[in-house]
């Protein structure tokens, strides 16, 4: 039977009680009507993300307690020892609204509920799973969208995101819970008062600083070459924890960017708080210029992914991308622990199939090997699982993804902006001490292992259609191209059809003559279709000239 979203939004026009909500509603025409209703938020393994507003499709308080009534059911029915839930959140706005909405219904279930007493990182979250023994956790974060979004990331017990099956199961029962029950929200104060509801203690932070602080690969002594280091939490949840790892390494020459620093919900001189993208990286590499910086350091709002400005020999600043960063901790990684003896026999590193293949080969030239997984962190904390159930829990030494996601060891199962802040900053005095600054020993990088620009491109496609028009776009992709760009298909790796031992996935990779390859896929958090590139060149300009050649002729399919 057809969706009626008439009907849909009616029914929401005589149940809503929320003033906000309820002016939203009665503001809308027929199209935004349809945007609003011609859908449930998807519950997928990045539990739901979506606009904040009034609506079926969007993320409110009827929204996040209809998934967290659904969530509760399918714990009590799943979980036979004692059922705990742990909770944090982010900066953005309601978050620690739709956190505290989420604690009292699953306190009033019959649930222990440990949440944050402050907005706190993601990897805090997954971290506080693992110290309180918890069967689920659930982070209000959207992580790097723009303001107007909100999300609810649910994990499983060892910290590690929510596998595709257990997200299919837990919408099942999402699915059969009434949107406007008798009612919202049971009492928070009531029930944290009764015990059923306890924050999260101060020894929990202090356990994870201490686990953070044991992946440190260089004593900041006193003869260490102090870096001057700008940073920015994008007026996130990083001010605490990274300023306070940062002191706690001795690092002395930090400076913050004063408009993020603290927590803003409407991110007012960077909407879209991604450390990926120059616009949100802008007004920090404006204090480094003025202050002569080493570095800028920049952590998105839920503080699990890294950005990085570096100054170059001639004394400019260049934005590192995602893959960059890596290469660099990787090589960092590599050589402290091969000079302290600490480098596992059989070391392993992880990263998803989308991140640069230069990677492997720098492994390799250390003996370890590289484990390549779908896109999506939870991916990279799952072979950290398997490693310690087969007895290897010390091998895993690195895993990254081209998003600025960046973990070191198993203390949480999602990447950590703390760490990688860090390990970043740990690098710059360790090369600096050699007399080279990142930029130079990226280009040392470059030179040993091959040349490779890595970029990507995001094609929105919003709204009723979106879907199905992405899905018809990766229908047309697989009906086969021998050239892409003037370079030839030399195989096609078809991730739908289960292939290299992973999950299926909707995603296929391209792997053109000279060591490029292209990647495509339709996001699972947002209305998007992601190209990434990974283009092989003899330098920097041949391989910037060649991936505008290929992303033309993509775009040209896409759009055709």
């Amino acid at each position: 039977m057809p969706r009626d979203n008439r009907a849909l939004y009616n029914e929401w026009l005589t149940s809503v009680t929320d003033e906000e909500l309820k002016a939203q509603l009665l503001a809308m025409d027929d199209a935004a009507i349809d945007a609003a209703f011609f859908s449930d938020l998807s519950f997928g393994t990045g539990g739901l993300r979506g606009v904040m507003s009034a609506g079926t499709n969007r993320m409110n308080i009827y929204t996040v307690a209809k998934a967290t009534r659904g969530l509760a059911k399918y714990i009590l029915s799943t979980y036979p020892e004692e059922k705990k839930v742990a909770i944090g959140y982010d900066s953005r706005n309601n978050s620690e609204r739709f956190a505290k909405l989420a604690a009292a219904i699953l306190a009033d279930m019959g649930i222990k509920v440990y949440i944050w007493s402050e907005l706190l990182p993601t990897p805090m979250l997954s971290f506080a799973v693992r110290a309180h023994a918890c069967s689920i956790g659930i982070m209000l974060t959207a992580s790097h969208n723009p303001a107007e979004y909100n999300g609810y990331k649910v994990y499983r017990e060892d910290g590690c995101q929510i596998t595709e099956a257990m997200a299919e199961e837990i919408s099942a029962y999402i699915a059969k819970e009434n949107t406007f029950p008798e009612t919202i929200s049971p009492d928070f104060d009531a029930l944290l008062n009764s015990g059923r509801i306890e924050y999260i203690k101060e020894e929990v932070y202090e356990d994870f600083m201490s686990e953070v602080m044991k992946n440190s690969l260089w004593d900041m002594n006193a003869d260490a070459v102090q870096p001057s280091i700008v940073y920015t939490p994008l007026n996130g949840t990083g001010r605490r924890p990274v300023l306070d790892v940062l002191a706690r390494r001795g690092f002395q020459k930090v400076e913050t960017v004063k408009e993020q620093l603290l927590p803003d919900g409407n991110f007012p001189t960077c909407p879209y708080p991604n450390p990926e993208i120059p616009t949100a990286m802008a007004l920090g590499l404006s204090y480094a210029e003025k202050l002569g910086a080493d570095i800028l350091l920049a952590t998105d709002p839920d503080c699990d992914r890294v950005g990085v400005g570096a100054r170059t020999p001639e004394g400019t600043y260049t934005l590192l991308t995602g893959n960059e960063i890596g290469l660099l901790l990787l090589q960092y990684i590599l050589e402290r622990r091969t000079a302290s003896g600490t480098l596992p026999s059989s070391a392993v590193v992880v990263k998803t199939v989308v991140t640069t293949d230069i990677a492997p080969r720098i492994a390799e030239a250390y003996q370890a090997r590289t484990i390549d997984v779908l896109t999506g962190f939870k991916y990279i904390g799952e072979q950290i699982g398997r490693l310690e159930e087969e007895g290897h829990e010390g091998d895993f030494i690195f895993g990254f993804e081209e998003s600025c996601g960046y973990l070191t060891s198993g203390y949480v199962r999602d990447k950590d902006g703390v760490l990688a802040a860090m390990l970043v900053a740990e690098a710059t005095a360790y090369y600096a001490s050699r007399g080279k600054n990142l930029c130079e020993a990226l280009a040392d990088i470059y030179e040993k292992y091959g040349y490779a620009k890595n970029s990507l491109n995001s094609y929105t496609f919003e709204g009723p259609t979106g879907f199905a028009n992405m899905q018809a776009i990766m229908h047309k992709l697989r009906c086969g191209m021998d050239t892409i760009g003037g370079l030839k298909v030399e195989k096609v790796l078809d991730f739908k059809e289960g292939i290299m031992g992973l999950p299926k996935s909707d995603v296929l990779k391209f792997l053109l003559e000279g060591n490029s390859t292209l990647v495509v896929r339709p996001s699972g958090t947002e209305p998007k279709l992601k190209v990434y590139f990974s283009i092989a060149a003899r330098d920097e300009a041949g391989a910037a000239a060649l991936t505008d050649k290929l992303a033309k002729e993509i775009e040209n399919l896409i759009f055709s």
